[in-house]
């Protein structure tokens, strides 16, 4: 089975309670459990971490790096927009990663349209609630498929 990382960002672990407007009503436990059943759906394995602190991020992409996952989902939070530390990191460790968020960030405030991180990731899915990272795990599925389809065909 292939292995996924999604890495939260900061201020994710408040889901349900911040700004339930903008980032909805369900909570990070319950976010973390729809990720974890719909992986085991796609025969995915999962590991999720969550932190505020963008060196801790950092290092949690480089053991990704040592331990050989297959890919990563990363919501960096407000790091997208101006973290070139978080950037350079998913850079150098060459593992195909997503980018998601739960708002669009393109029709929120100015400074949030642009993200310094997703150039140096395969996509970007935002908008879709607590279903951008479901769609990302989909992604990698459809990846996944289509290569061991490539390999058998070779």
């Amino acid at each position: 089975m292939r292995k996924i990382v999604v890495i939260h960002g900061p201020n994710l672990n408040f889901l349900g309670i911040r700004e339930t407007s903008i980032y909805g009503k369900d909570n990070f436990n319950t976010l973390n459990q729809t990720i974890l059943e719909r992986g085991r759906q796609l025969h995915l394995t999962i590991d999720i971490f969550q932190s505020n602190h963008e060196g801790i991020l950092i290092d949690t992409l480089q053991q990704c790096f040592k331990d050989q996952v297959d890919g990563i989902i990363i919501n960096p939070g407000a790091f997208t927009h101006y973290s070139y530390a978080l950037r350079d990191a998913i850079a150098s460790i060459s593992i195909p990663t997503i980018e998601v968020h739960i708002s669009n960030i393109h029709t929120r405030e100015e400074f949030r349209h642009h993200s310094v991180t997703a150039p140096v990731c395969i996509g970007q899915i935002s908008g879709f609630g607590t279903n951008s990272y479901l769609l990302a795990l989909e992604a990698f599925s459809m990846r996944y498929t289509e290569e061991e389809r490539m390999n058998e065909n070779e």
